[in-house]
């Protein structure tokens, strides 16, 4: 199959190359599936990345977002609006009952900001000369600067030399390093439950529970990213509640919208406590379509017990997968899963070659397919994937 962008007659592709060339132009989708503008059907086991969580189209979410559109788009941060209120207040319950503590909410437009704001808040309630962010390598927190030096990936912070300074990173899992780095100057620890972008890579056993002790002896915050993991792909409604840990901060967005651009910050009420009006704000915090969206969402998430959905569904799948020949493991929890292959085996070339086939994944380093389906996707459409993965790795193992 050729994968070209087709530029209808344009001089020049209109989009900067930072996604590379575009190869294919998707036009519609329904749950699982997507289909580009040849009309050729893809199964999406990647969704958006995380963000389709209740699949592609979903009437319910979409009903909401039109009767919204019809209503009440926007008005200014002078305003609140009631499906801002009514969105908070879910949040708020959903992370109440995950932590044990109350605490408020700050709307985003992407996870990439809901991580400025916690790392804002962060040197807010560490105060002048207590600043620093720990996090770890391999971790993804986002492509602002900020975010991006809080990022544990060094070859991504080249280009834009220099980076903002205050950030420290440590060896993923390793709680002795982490120890040495969190003292006294430490505003706050910056963490994923599952390293996605890093290779599906689960905090180690105790590793999360180590990081919340460390925080609480020197008076730092533990910030647990919940970007990629939140909203039940992990088979609970947060990541960090498999770990039994009570974070500060937590960060969201992607699935939290099914494809709405939305995000949050979320502070136990007595660190958001710090910010002053003028401290932050954001023209499209909360707005009325955005809004209505997570509402909708979680709504529906609850009436499907998509945490439950997200065990069942990625028990039946890590364990097919796990049967394949040229599968050495399979990291990860709910539907989050990577698939780590045999030696030999070129991920890059696997992705291209099911691509080719009409499947989407997504080959997260050299060597790890990740896995990312919509928390709705059926046993037969799970059985299709597994066929097709199968199929090309035994044409492609060594």
């Amino acid at each position: 199959m050729s994968h070209t962008f087709d530029t209808a007659g344009l001089d020049q592709c209109p989009f900067m190359p930072v996604f590379g060339a575009p190869a294919i132009s998707m036009e519609r989708g329904s749950g699982t599936e997507v289909w580009d503008t040849d009309g050729t059907r893809y199964l999406d086991f990647l969704s958006g990345i995380a963000v389709t969580s209740l699949g592609h189209a979903n009437p319910v979410i979409a009903d909401a977002i039109s009767r919204q559109a019809n209503t009440l788009l926007h008005v200014s941060n002078f305003f609140t609006n009631p499906q801002a209120t009514a969105a908070a207040v879910k949040v708020n319950e959903l992370l109440a009952d995950a932590t044990g503590h109350a605490g408020q909410i700050f709307f985003t437009n992407s996870g990439a900001e809901s991580n400025e704001c916690a790392l804002k808040l962060a040197r807010k309630w560490g105060g002048r000369g207590r600043h620093t962010v720990v996090s770890a390598y391999g971790s993804f927190h986002g492509r602002t600067l900020a975010t991006l030096a809080a990022t544990g990936q060094p070859a991504k912070h080249e280009p834009f030399a220099p980076m903002p300074d205050g950030f420290k990173h440590v060896a993923w899992g390793d709680l002795d390093e982490m120890r040495a780095s969190v003292d006294s100057s430490v505003a706050a620890v910056i963490i994923e439950p599952i390293q996605g972008e890093g290779g599906v890579n689960p905090a180690p056993a105790g590793y999360l529970q180590g990081i919340r002790d460390l925080c609480d002896e020197v008076g730092a915050l533990m910030i647990v990213d919940e970007i990629q993991t939140g909203f039940a792909r992990t088979g609970r409604w947060f990541g960090f509640e498999h770990d039994g840990v009570s974070p500060d901060v937590v960060t969201l967005a992607k699935a939290m919208g099914n494809g709405m651009p939305v995000g949050a910050c979320w502070a136990r009420t007595d660190v958001a406590a710090v910010f002053q009006p003028g401290d932050h704000g954001s023209t499209y915090s909360g707005t009325a379509l955005a809004t209505a969206a997570v509402s909708a969402v979680i709504d529906e998430m609850r009436r499907l017990d998509a945490p439950a959905l997200a065990t069942a569904k990625g028990a039946r799948f890590s364990t097919a997968l796990e049967a394949l020949p040229q599968v050495e493991a399979v990291r990860g929890r709910g539907l989050i899963l990577g698939a780590q292959l045999s030696d030999g085996i070129d991920a890059p070339t696997v992705y291209r070659a099911l691509l080719d086939r009409g499947f989407i994944c997504n080959p997260v380093n050299a060597s790890t397919l990740r896995f990312l389906p919509p928390l709705t996707v059926s046993d037969s459409e799970l059985d299709e994937a597994v066929a097709l993965v199968a199929d090309v790795l035994a044409e492609v193992a060594p």
